[in-house]
């Protein structure tokens, strides 16, 4: 899966923007300032949280492996491999659950 979008033009979309700010906020003001399609649809891509600055919704979406970031060479071919907050634990992670743990907890 090619990504085209570097953090840069994720950053450069999203420069009005008052943070703290939710996912749904980072998507429209991107689509506000006439971002391109492919950074609207990485930042869709995101997980729903809120995030404290520009630097944490450049770590949260998936870029361009060679987007200039400051990361290691793991660390970026780690990000285009799961994408996500670089961080976070598994668990803290809002997946839902399997079904099979949903008829364990009944």
């Amino acid at each position: 899966m090619a990504h085209r979008t570097s953090a840069r033009d994720v950053v450069s979309a999203i420069k009005d923007v008052d943070f703290p700010a939710g996912k749904d906020d980072l998507v429209q003001a991107a689509s506000r300032s006439g971002a391109a399609p492919d950074v609207v649809k990485a930042l869709r891509g995101i997980p729903a949280e809120q995030y404290a600055n520009r630097e944490e919704v450049a770590r949260s979406v998936r870029v361009d492996p060679d987007s200039d970031l400051g990361l290691s060479p793991a660390q970026q071919a780690e990000q285009a491999r799961a994408g996500g907050r670089q961080g976070q634990s598994q668990h803290l992670r809002d997946v839902p659950k399997p079904p099979v743990e949903d008829e364990l907890d009944r």
